[in-house]
């Protein structure tokens, strides 16, 4: 058998050029090598828009399509949702029970979330237990393989900590998983903060060309290159980072034309735009031909793929904590 990966994203908007460059994109590769488990972390959301749940429903549905458009393959992976496998919650009820508060407290992934979304109320049970959630949003397909960026790596250390502890308390029955990272750099946003949805900074998948080409206008640069005739600094700007992502024929030629001063920052964000466009332009095309009907029959299908495999795990929990 193939050993399995699992991952999910939440639900809260638009999916976003940071989701292709950290998830989709990689999502897309391991179909190839192991068996895929990918979900709309429904559950996960309302740790944050428990006060806006309609953002959750209404995106589930829009970010299945984009994650489709990006090559995630419905014949090769399971994609479903979240809340529609009530075995999550089981499992995770069960590991709450040995998952020291100490451990979830020191998590410094959410302290720096409980600084960074100020503007929410986020000091909840739910948001404190992420990681035992999505301990048994992994554990319970057996997934060995965890595709995350570095900011989730303390929760995963923290989900192998919770599955060890599980093992050996009742006996060898949960795996054990490992991260996958990434080799893309991480892009920051528009402005050069945290690529967010509640900051705005992001130019979405299901973007426009003309929305495409604003947003790629307003990027932040070096602030120290006023006049075009003064050489900038592309290791500190964030349109160079862009380049390497998104148009990496040109980013020698952007280094060079940048800090020769034969280029101004406005051309130089105008050539980057086409380049987003041209690299998007697969994903537009494919999602224009995705009907919603399709994309919840896939959800439907995944659904009951995903219930077979949790059920199978639930059983063998049970029997090992004699339940």
């Amino acid at each position: 058998m193939r050993e399995r990966v699992v991952s999910g994203l939440r639900p809260t908007g638009k999916v976003h050029i940071g989701h292709l460059v950290g998830a989709l994109s990689k999502w897309a590769e391991l179909q190839e090598a192991y068996e895929c488990f990918f979900f709309a972390a429904d559950w996960h959301a309302l740790s944050t828009e428990y006060k806006n749940t309609g953002i959750i429903q209404e995106s589930i549905v829009d970010n299945v399509t984009d994650w489709i458009a990006c090559g995630i393959d419905p014949d090769r992976s399971v994609i479903f949702v979240q809340s529609a496998i009530k075995e999550h919650a089981e499992l995770f009820l069960i590991l709450s029970m040995i998952t020291p508060i100490s451990w979830l407290e020191r998590n410094p992934t959410h302290k720096e979330q409980l600084q960074e979304l100020k503007d929410k109320d986020i000091a909840n049970l739910g948001f404190l237990g992420y990681p035992v959630l999505q301990t048994a949003d992994i554990a319970i397909y057996g997934g060995k393989k965890v595709p995350v960026g570095e900011d989730q790596l303390p929760h995963l250390e923290m989900g192998r900590e919770i599955v060890r502890r599980f093992n050996f308390l009742y006996g060898e029955t949960l795996v054990e998983m490992e991260a996958v990272l990434s080799p893309t750099p991480r892009l920051l946003g528009l402005d050069g903060r945290k690529m967010s949805k509640s900051y705005g900074n992001f130019i979405a998948l299901s973007d426009d060309e003309e929305t495409i080409r604003k947003k790629v206008t307003s990027m932040f640069t070096d602030p120290q290159r006023i006049k075009l005739a003064t050489p900038g600094r592309p290791e500190v700007c964030n349109v160079h980072t862009y380049y390497s992502v998104f148009h990496r024929s040109m980013k020698d030629a952007c280094y060079e034309w940048c800090t020769g001063a034969k280029v101004g920052c406005v051309e130089c964000k105008r050539r980057l735009a086409d380049g987003i466009l041209t690299a998007l332009s697969p994903i537009v095309k494919k999602r224009r031909s995705l009907t919603r009907e399709y994309v919840r029959d896939v959800l439907e299908q995944g659904n009951k793929r995903a219930r077979e495999e949790a059920q199978k795990t639930m059983e063998a929990v049970r029997k090992a904590v004699k339940l």
